[in-house]
């Protein structure tokens, strides 16, 4: 089997779960341990990418300059990425990113909207950047759809296929299916993102693993929305016990989220009835925070909030729909 590539994306999709609030300091202190551990490679940023710290998504506590020059001071051997979400990142911002040192762009798209993305994933390749399109919410449609956009990521110039369980929704038999799929139409490398919500951020990434992935994130102690992502720590360790190189350093992980990670840690990452709402209704993970905090102010029940936004099959960026589902409920009252 070929040698995984670990992207860690504790400082961009962790990001979330503490509200966007990185400091520099914990930034390069981070960045620091994951290239003493052998990561492969850093994904740094605002939650939703480089361009993301507007209202609707809460601003982060420093820019993207500010953020990547952080990261960038620590990293020789692991590669600096960042996540750019079309319409919220630009073409300059990709510029800029580049100029700073980035070694690696993800083009993150809905699922079925691929073709966004292509003058983004175009200009990656022309700046010299490991480029990989990244399909977001991959529950939504079928396997043999998402290979479809994937073979067009491919002729854009993708350098990897990444789908993201955005919602912790897949089963291990739904990892496999989408991982064969893409692998039928294209032959680039392929990658898997993994949420926790219902209790499978680990398992899945080692069932991408053994349908043939060969990229797989994860974070440090699980950090991220919901119930968090694939534990990094636990990823390594399983693939470890397999015999399936990775490069990186288990106890060095474990002494990096030990250290840096679990003191900055602000809401529990255990699996909780809320959480497996998220997972089971296919909502994304990026909402958790946001319904509990609404469901205390309004005092209505998560699980109706929950269920609302199932039903309007809601995607990231649609966080104002929380507060219309809220006022909704209360006029009914």
């Amino acid at each position: 089997m070929s040698e995984i590539r670990l992207i860690d994306t504790t400082l961009r999709d962790g990001s979330h779960a503490v509200h966007h609030q990185y400091t520099t300091e914990q930034i390069a202190n981070i960045c620091e341990g994951l290239e003493k551990s052998g990561i492969y490679a850093a994904e740094v940023g605002h939650g939703a990418g480089i361009g993301g710290s507007i209202l609707n998504y809460g601003f982060a506590k420093h820019t993207d300059k500010e953020i990547l020059t952080a990261a960038k001071s620590k990293l020789k051997n692991t590669k600096l990425g960042t996540l750019l979400v079309p319409g919220l990142g630009t073409m300059d911002d990709l510029r800029i990113g580049a100029d700073l040192g980035l070694d690696m762009v993800r083009v993150a798209v809905h699922c079925t909207e691929v073709d966004v993305g292509e003058q983004h994933i175009k200009l990656s390749k022309s700046l010299g950047l490991e480029t990989i399109a990244f399909f977001m919410m991959s529950h939504m449609i079928g396997a043999k759809e998402l290979a479809e956009y994937a073979k067009m990521a491919e002729a854009y110039g993708a350098d990897v296929i990444y789908f993201a369980d955005s919602s912790g929704y897949m089963s291990p038999v739904d990892i496999r299916d989408r991982v064969n799929a893409i692998k039928s139409l294209v032959k680039v490398p392929i990658g898997v993102h993994t949420h926790n919500n219902l209790g499978l951020g680990v398992g899945n990434a080692i069932a991408g693993v053994e349908a043939g992935a060969t990229y797989l994130d994860g974070t440090l102690e699980g950090l991220g929305a919901g119930s968090g992502n694939g534990n990094m720590q636990a990823i390594v360790a399983v693939l470890n016990r397999m015999g399936i190189k990775t490069n990186a350093d288990v106890y060095e992980l474990m002494e990096l989220g030990k250290n840096y990670v679990r003191p900055i840690i602000k809401h529990s990452l255990e699996i909780t009835n809320e959480s497996i709402l998220l997972g089971y209704i296919g909502i994304y993970s990026s909402f958790y925070l946001d319904v509990m905090e609404a469901s205390k102010k309004f005092n209505i029940a998560p699980k109706l909030i929950f269920e609302e936004l199932g039903r309007r099959k809601v995607v990231g960026g649609q966080e104002d729909q929380i507060l219309d589902i809220c006022y909704k409920i209360l006029e009914n009252k």
